[in-house]
């Protein structure tokens, strides 16, 4: 067994007020919990991943080249590996979630990549 306390998880912020925290998991998968300001959007990209995103408090509009979804508490959406898409808090409010991707993954995502 392997506890991750939320406390102590190891975390960052991509952009200012969109704070990532890395739960447990494994090389198969991993679980990032996440928090967006209103307005704030990741930028496009993909990745080989798949991902399910999972809206636990607010609102979020999830989308792709194609598409778009907006996900109350408690939606969900699934991407495939390597589908361009997009993260925006379109509410009013802090949005809040979590990311399941399969394999897992880390932060290197995000910090090692060229803009």
């Amino acid at each position: 067994m392997k506890p991750v306390p939320f406390d102590d998880a190891e975390a960052y912020e991509p952009d200012a007020g969109w704070r990532r925290v890395s739960m447990a998991g494994s090389d198969q998968f991993s679980f990032e919990w996440f928090e967006k300001p209103p307005g704030h959007s990741s930028p496009m990209h993909d990745h080989g991943n798949e991902q399910v995103c999972l809206c636990l408090e607010g609102e979020l509009t999830v989308a792709t080249e194609d598409d778009s979804v907006t996900l109350a508490k408690n939606d969900s959406v699934l991407l495939e590996a390597n589908e361009p898409h997009r993260v925006e808090n379109t509410g009013d409010e802090r949005a809040v979630g979590l990311d399941v991707f399969a394999p897992g993954r880390d932060f290197g995502f995000w910090t090692d990549r060229e803009e």
